[in-house]
């Protein structure tokens, strides 16, 4: 077992996260980076626990075209450490295949040094593999994917508590690879993923926060599955934190929010209603209560494509979905 085990206790806690998943609203790329600034600072202000953005290159297939606007992730991390106070930052979720993952454990070591303490290393397999092909990575099969996550895990935990790893793997090696200056020995590691054998697995081992993304429907099976892992692998449950990733698409005035859910809807490569939870602030705090919550979920992740950007939209989701969350 790994330091992950027992760590749900001493550390910040995710129940209420803030996604950021497109920067088409800006009218340029020079009034870009001062929307994602201001969306920022209205979570952290509105009460959201994190703020997360994507770590890719390309726009995803039911977010909008392959070509639209997209930052890289750590540079933007890095730049809101300095324009924000109290939020936690964080990549929902890191591409493993895209970075050495000593590299890797640096770079969001620095990103909590520069934060004060507030980076959270989001990690996955990573699955785009049209950005794979474009950007000359090595895409490989499922199997390779999930063999290279779990070797980067092996090298990234010890780093972040202080180690200095000398690691031969198949995909990944270090020599007491060293991770200084570091503030903290307990900076947290979330998974993100759906997957009830190979990522469930690897949370159980190595992470303090999986992020479960799938169909709202799906929960009941998935909280049994990780339930499951945990056993296996000699974790208590009650130490690993949860959340759900959940569409929003809140306004005051609902059937608005309604038309939103159809316009993008209509755009979308596949059926995305039931990870979606639209209307009122009220209705979406019921949805997200009776869908996620109810089902034993310690927290949600919202990402707000349609409107998210627009002033006060986050205040009203904020004063929603705090109370649902922040119970203790």
């Amino acid at each position: 077992m790994t330091n992950a085990q027992g760590s749900g206790t001493g550390k910040r806690r995710i129940r209420l996260g803030y996604q950021m998943p497109h920067f088409s609203h800006a009218a340029s790329a020079r009034e870009l980076f001062p929307s994602v600034i201001e969306q920022a600072r209205a979570a952290e202000a509105a009460g959201f626990d994190a703020a997360f953005v994507m770590d890719h290159f390309y726009q995803l297939p039911n977010l909008g075209a392959p070509d639209e606007p997209m930052l890289e992730a750590y540079t933007a991390l890095g730049a809101l450490a300095t324009a924000t106070e109290r939020i936690q930052l964080s990549t929902l979720v890191t591409g493993n295949t895209y970075r050495n993952p000593a590299m890797l454990a640096k770079t969001v070591t620095t990103l909590d040094v520069v934060s004060g303490g507030r980076a959270v290393l989001g990690i996955g397999a990573g699955w785009f593999e049209l950005e794979h092909n474009s950007f000359g990575y090595e895409f490989g099969t499922f199997t390779e994917r999930f063999e290279r996550l779990e070797e980067a895990l092996q090298i990234i935990s010890p780093m972040l508590h202080g180690e200095r790893p000398t690691f031969d793997g198949k995909w990944y090696h270090t020599r007491e690879a060293i991770n200084e200056p570091r503030i903290r020995d307990d900076l947290p590691i979330m998974l993100g993923g759906g997957g009830e054998k190979k990522t469930f697995s690897m949370a159980a081992r190595y992470a303090d926060h999986l992020n479960i993304i799938c169909n709202a429907s799906e929960l009941p099976r998935k909280v049994e599955a990780l339930h499951a892992r945990c056993e296996e692998n000699g974790r208590d449950p009650k130490t690993l934190e949860t959340s759900f990733l959940a569409f929003a698409i809140v306004d005051e005035d609902g059937d608005r929010a309604r038309k939103f859910q159809a316009d993008h809807q209509a755009k979308a490569s596949m059926d995305l209603s039931d990870r979606q939870f639209v209307g009122t602030p009220d209705d979406v705090a019921e949805q997200i209560q009776r869908r996620v919550l109810d089902h034993g979920i310690d927290g949600v992740i919202v990402n707000m494509i349609a409107n998210g950007h627009e002033p006060g939209v986050l205040e009203l989701a904020g004063k929603a979905l705090s109370p649902l969350v922040h119970k203790d």
